[in-house]
């Protein structure tokens, strides 16, 4: 099982004492993901966001810097929000990150989780399901072809055009990034993509249907299941110690949850509720290695997942904290979860006596 990091980038919305703007938190990200790469980590992805707590509006920019000071780690978005882009634009950007980093990048599309960018690159949000099947539609038409021949109804055709450059991969990976909706799920099924589900809160074993339902979508379609790889997108921070780890995290966890959750009409965090859901059963991986090695293996049994994703950096996290997160994650984490994912899948291949 491959295990990385995400991050949004987040920067302080408001100016003053400790605030941390765009360019510290940048220069920070890459020193994030060079320690990852460092640490053995397989995975990094930054997400897409247009808004003034997060620095990331685009992503493959900064991914393409970290390119230059990483030597194995996949860099991915998490997610590129299709439905206001426009697919060549985002082919050629990703083709370019993946001959700067010799054939690492990746391509996370998704619908998003926030609709700022919508009026902001003059899309209506009526169109929101149009516009992403549409634009995933052409995108993967650009990636299967080099001259292209595409109609619909939401962007103009393309008649006979070449889109370059092209990637070092001979197949630029994309994967298809869903917050349960068992639709979304079915329909990356149907297209043979791998699927990440992003779990923020709630029970995470209440989520492995949406794997069935893509594994099953893959099935009716004519594709092996088992040639699809899928991935679990999840909150958490890992310390020496399962307490330090609650406490370093709650803080700036909280405080980002309670001001979404304003906007969005949720109802405030607790401390009580946070300290349940990093629980065996609760959404959230917060603890010391062994912890959250023992609760990522024990999500495996659930999911069958190829890919785990830990989202540390929530808030404004100091960066040195992150930067001991990322070491722990990739020195003593990852080599228990290794073995233990190997284990189990020798135990499973091992011939009937």
């Amino acid at each position: 099982m491959e295990l990385g990091l995400y991050t949004f980038a987040d920067v302080s919305p408001e100016p003053g004492p400790g605030a941390i703007g765009p360019h510290e938190r940048l220069r920070n990200l890459i020193e994030e993901i060079e320690l990852a790469d460092q640490v053995g980590l397989d995975v990094f992805g930054l997400g897409e966001h247009h808004r003034p707590d997060y620095a990331a509006s685009a992503p493959v920019v900064a991914l393409a810097a970290a390119a230059e000071r990483t030597k194995r780690i996949r860099l991915t978005s998490a997610v590129t929000v299709l439905s206001s882009d426009d697919p060549v634009r985002v082919f050629q950007q990703f083709a370019t990150l993946d001959l700067l980093s010799g054939g690492r990048a990746e391509i996370m599309a998704g619908r998003g989780s926030f609709i700022e960018s919508f009026p902001l690159f003059g899309y209506n949000l009526e169109d929101y399901d149009e516009l992403f099947a549409e634009k995933l539609d052409l995108l993967l038409a650009i990636r299967d072809q080099v001259e292209v021949t595409w109609q619909g109804k939401l962007r103009a055709p393309i008649n006979g055009r070449g889109v370059y450059p092209r990637p070092f991969q001979e197949k630029l990976p994309i994967w298809i990034a869903i917050g349960g909706t068992p639709q979304s799920a079915a329909r990356a099924g149907v297209l043979g993509l791998p699927l990440a589900l992003a779990i923020i809160g709630g029970e995470p074993a209440r989520f492995a249907p949406l794997f069935e339902v893509y594994r099953e979508a893959a099935r009716r379609a004519g594709t092996d299941p088992a040639s699809l790889a899928t991935s679990i997108n999840v909150h958490g921070f890992i310390a020496e110690t399962t307490e330090q780890a609650a406490d370093d995290f709650y803080g700036p966890q909280a405080e980002v949850m309670n001001r979404i959750g304003r906007e969005r009409g949720w109802g405030p965090t607790s401390r009580a509720h946070f300290d349940h859901a990093r629980g065996p059963n609760g959404a959230l991986f917060v603890g010391s290695p062994e912890q959250v090695a023992e609760k990522i293996v024990a999500q495996h049994k659930i999911f069958n997942n190829d890919r785990f994703l830990l989202q540390m950096a929530i808030g404004t996290m100091p960066h040195a904290k992150i930067m001991k997160a990322i070491e722990l994650y990739g020195t003593k984490v990852a080599p228990i979860v290794r073995k233990e994912t190997a284990k189990a899948a020798q135990a499973v291949a091992a011939p009937l006596v």
